[in-house]
């Protein structure tokens, strides 16, 4: 019940839209499996009648005219509707010096002659293929570098190993050393295990000058024995 009052409705707005249609032959009807009656209407609509006898010339000298009347695009529309009947001079229509020069210039920016694409693709592609060229050439060189890069990364790799044992056996030694010197295991960001830190490194750095100077000494005690002049 409700579908036949949509249809209904429906016709009755087609037939409003379309007054000059004649429904028996314009509107076919296709049933579908909802039960939906489906109406299409073909318009046919009539071709424009120009009044060539009295056209519509709008006066460019009235302040009532608009601006966009009065142009030379405007001219020109109303010479390919009318033709002669418009009064337009088709000399007028014809574009200026400047406005010849824009085309040619977008002529050549747009749409330039062939001999010069196939210029530009040569050029473009002698520069692609410097590019890569110089790209193998850089792979290539870097290639016989991987050798000594790799051995650099491995030495690097077990120095940076090295040091981490030896800080961590440092370590645990200053820990080892604070609990022997405090009696209970210290925590090492507390203030007495920096402390003890800095001392040790005092120390250490004493023995270290001190060291270097007996060694120097030593150096200058050795007597220098001249050399053997052959007679």
């Amino acid at each position: 019940m409700a579908a036949s009052v949509l249809c209904r409705r429906t016709l009755v707005m087609v037939r409003n839209a379309f007054g000059g249609i004649s429904t028996p032959q314009t509107l076919n009807s296709a049933k579908y499996p909802s039960g939906l009656l489906l109406q299409t209407a073909s318009y046919n609509p009539k071709p424009l009648k120009l009044n060539l006898r009295a056209p519509y010339i709008p006066d460019k000298s009235s302040e009532k005219t608009s601006e966009w009347q009065k142009t030379s695009k405007y001219d020109g529309k109303l010479y390919g509707r009318y033709g002669s009947a418009s009064g337009v001079d088709p000399a007028s229509l014809w574009p200026s010096h400047a406005q010849l020069d824009d085309v040619v210039a977008e002529e050549k920016e747009w749409r330039p002659p062939l001999e010069l694409m196939l210029n530009n693709i040569a050029a473009k592609q002698k520069e692609e293929a410097g590019k890569r060229i110089a790209k193998e050439k850089l792979i290539a060189e870097n290639m016989a570098k991987m050798p000594k890069m790799i051995a650099d990364w491995r030495r690097a790799k077990r120095e940076t190993k090295q040091k981490l044992k030896e800080e961590k056996a440092r370590r645990d030694k200053l820990l080892a050393e604070a609990k022997e010197r405090f009696g209970y295991t210290v925590d090492p960001r507390s203030p007495k295990f920096l402390e003890m830190v800095a001392e040790i490194e005092k120390e250490e750095k004493k023995k270290r000058k001190l060291m270097k100077r007996r060694l120097r000494e030593e150096q200058l005690a050795i007597p220098v024995t001249p050399p053997v002049t052959s007679s």
